[in-house]
């Protein structure tokens, strides 16, 4: 199985969207800003050349549930709906890299190394220290996943024919 760690804000829901949940009436779509459109094609053309499974790394995760959250992705035209949320660990402003690398490799302990045979892990923070080959950055918030060359190495990570291991 392939995994792709994904965060949202500044990967799909770009800072063109940020504040678009307060239009929103009702429903999930009052808790959550919108996914960008051009980088919602992206993802799905990430899934379709890898098959890859999502594990969502984003704080939305802590307000709701992986129902909601796989019935949202399904709602905005994700092809394929996350599998589960990381894990938290608590730790301070300075140190949010740092934690969300350690709830992917946390995640990553808890799975059977046989079945996760490759992984990728994006998001806007930096945590190249703490994953490595196993992570792709989209420094630009406008831009996201859809930022040249992005989806090329996220594909490239997950084709690889070298096995990923959590650091």
């Amino acid at each position: 199985m392939k995994i792709l760690f994904l965060d949202h804000d500044g990967v799909i829901c770009l800072s063109t969207e940020w504040g678009s949940r307060y239009k929103n009436k009702e429903g999930l779509d009052s808790v959550f800003d919108r996914f960008n459109k051009k980088a919602i094609e992206t993802l799905n053309e990430i899934i379709v050349e890898t098959d890859c499974e999502i594990v969502v790394s984003s704080d939305w995760r802590f307000h709701a549930s992986l129902s909601d959250m796989r019935e949202l992705y399904k709602v905005r035209g994700i092809l394929k709906q996350p599998i589960g949320y990381t894990g938290y660990v608590k730790s301070k402003a300075a140190d949010l890299e740092w934690a969300r690398a350690t709830e992917i490799n946390n995640w990553l302990d808890t799975h059977d190394p046989k079945s996760v045979m490759k992984w990728v892990a994006v998001d806007d923070m930096d945590m190249l220290t703490w994953l490595a080959d196993n992570f792709v950055r989209t420094p630009r918030s406008s831009e996201g996943i859809k930022q040249s060359g992005v989806k090329e190495k996220i594909i490239k990570i997950l084709n690889n024919d070298i096995v990923s291991t959590n650091i």
